[in-house]
């Protein structure tokens, strides 16, 4: 039996790892998470990873579809067309302590990478035939796929959790943050605080069946909070606010903001906004 109904308040996919989201109406779950979430993921000239940690500037980078094609745009660039059908060739990536297969996305979006974040980059496009898994620590007997995410598909958060951090900033006389500063792809109405940290399972109803997500680790915070995505400066006012109060047992005392969750059931069905949701609580 459920234990509280939520809703679902927002929807977020970041096509290209570490640079700004988009906020659709609705997503289609696949075997990696969201439909083209974290499809392609920049690098440096070994083929390691880059992120917002190294090079701020990245939440600049604004990612939109149109015409079936992903178009990036940043300030004072002239906008990028990228086909997600369209790879040039076959290259090697890391990320973090996973070494993948990729495809390298050729000179063009290598050159605008670089000319904007001032570094030698490439852009590379995930290999769907390429099967990356979570720790089974965290998902047990699931096999839970990635593209080029942290360490999981999902990252659910919810709007009380912000509205505890905004209230905390303000005291501190600090501003308030969105929740852009969190990256979450879930989003959701209708719990506590921090509610999310003690929840087993999520459904969803959409039109073709039931949507289930299974909240299983905590999501450690770096230093990606504290970049305003707005301008892509560095402060530490929302990494002061969490060390009050966000130290979690469970990771080792790492300071923790929502939470990390892989699928149960719903694969090819698309979530909408609004969409009514029950939870359970792990406890």
């Amino acid at each position: 039996m459920s234990d509280v109904t939520l809703r679902l308040h927002s929807l977020h996919v970041y096509p290209v790892k570490s640079c700004a989201g988009t906020s659709p109406a609705e997503a289609e779950l696949v075997e990696t998470g969201f439909d083209l979430d974290r499809a392609w993921m920049v690098v440096d000239e070994a083929g390691v990873f880059v992120s917002q940690r190294e090079l701020p500037r990245m939440a600049l980078v604004q990612p939109s579809f149109k015409g079936g094609d992903m178009i990036l745009r940043a300030p004072g660039m002239l906008a990028l067309h990228v086909s997600p059908e369209r790879v040039e060739a076959p290259t090697q990536v890391q990320v973090w302590d996973d070494r993948l297969a990729a495809f390298d996305m050729g000179d063009l979006c290598a050159q605008w990478f670089s000319d904007f974040l001032g570094r030698k980059l490439r852009l590379a496009r995930f290999d769907p035939d390429v099967r990356r898994l979570s720790s089974r620590r965290w998902t047990g007997e699931r096999e839970a796929e990635n593209a080029f995410q942290d360490a999981f598909p999902f990252l659910v958060a919810s709007t009380a959790s912000l509205a505890e951090v905004n209230r905390r900033l303000a005291a501190a006389g600090a501003e308030a943050v969105t929740m852009a500063r969190f990256r979450p792809n879930i989003v959701v109405d209708g719990i506590d605080a921090h509610g999310e940290d003690h929840l087993d399972e999520i459904a969803f109803d959409t039109d073709e069946g039931a949507v289930r997500l299974k909240l299983v680790k905590p999501c450690s915070r770096c230093s990606i909070p504290d970049v305003d995505p707005a301008t892509g400066a560095t402060g530490h006012a929302v990494g002061d606010v969490l060390a009050q109060y966000r130290a979690d047992p469970r990771v080792d005392g790492a300071l923790t903001f929502g939470m990390n969750a892989v699928v149960v059931e719903g694969l090819g069905r698309r979530l909408k906004l609004g969409a009514a949701g029950r939870a359970t609580y792990a406890f």
